[in-house]
């Protein structure tokens, strides 16, 4: 796993207004947490930024260093970001310990355009691409890696299947899908039966038609 060094500072500030002045003045409010306890820090604007782009969503161990020599191994939990400013509104630490195992979540990435949809235009059905993993904080992966390239229609990846590295526990359950290589979905084309039964109606009304127009000729 990716280990990182950023520098943040304690902070005391709490609230809206408080949040508010950090991001002005270029920082990001933070917590750490670690066993029930929650310390609140404030970092970078754009060194967390940076670091939150680089991950891309991989899990990334963090040192987490204090101007007062104080140092906090963590790892990235959780961030706000405002959905119209696109800013960076709040950030989670969860402090770890490399002799603590830990549980958590790691991403599933496939590799490989599958035979069945380069061949028989077939397409990939994810159904799972996070699961929970426990293990010591230096055995977490960045993300776990599954080859689809030679799956055919019909062909199923199971949690089971997954290649998981010495020292990693697979919390998930093993029989959980996380991919399915499915048949493409074709329109429907009209039934020659439909087709029958619409003439049968069409029928009748145009032997009504013309049996009105006969009678009333014979009227006049």
């Amino acid at each position: 796993m990716e280990r990182v060094t950023l520098a943040a500072e304690k902070r005391q500030e709490h609230g809206k207004g408080a949040a508010r002045t950090l991001r002005r003045a270029g920082m990001v409010p933070a917590t750490l947490y670690r066993e029930g306890r929650a310390q609140s820090i404030k970092i970078n604007k754009k060194e967390l930024a940076k670091l939150i782009n680089s991950v891309a969503g991989e899990q990334v161990m963090v040192d987490i260093t204090f101007a007062d020599g104080d140092k906090k191994l963590a790892l990235l939990k959780d961030y706000q970001v405002d959905p119209i400013k696109k800013e960076l509104l709040h950030t989670d630490f969860f402090e770890v310990s490399l002799t603590e195992k830990v549980r958590i979540t790691v991403h599933v990435a496939t590799i490989g355009e599958p035979i069945g949809v380069k061949r028989d235009g077939g397409l990939v059905q994810h159904s799972l691409r996070e699961i929970e993993i426990e293990c010591l904080p230096d055995k977490i992966p960045g993300k776990i890696e599954v080859d689809i390239s030679k799956l055919e229609l019909g062909n199923i990846i199971h949690v089971r299947d997954l290649k998981i590295s010495e020292g990693i526990k697979v919390l998930t359950d093993p029989g959980d899908v996380i991919v399915t290589i499915i048949a493409p979905v074709a329109e429907a084309a009209p039934s020659a039966e439909a087709g029958a039964e619409g003439a049968a109606v069409a029928e009748p009304e145009l032997a009504a038609k013309k049996g009105k127009k006969e009678e009333e000729k014979k009227e006049k």
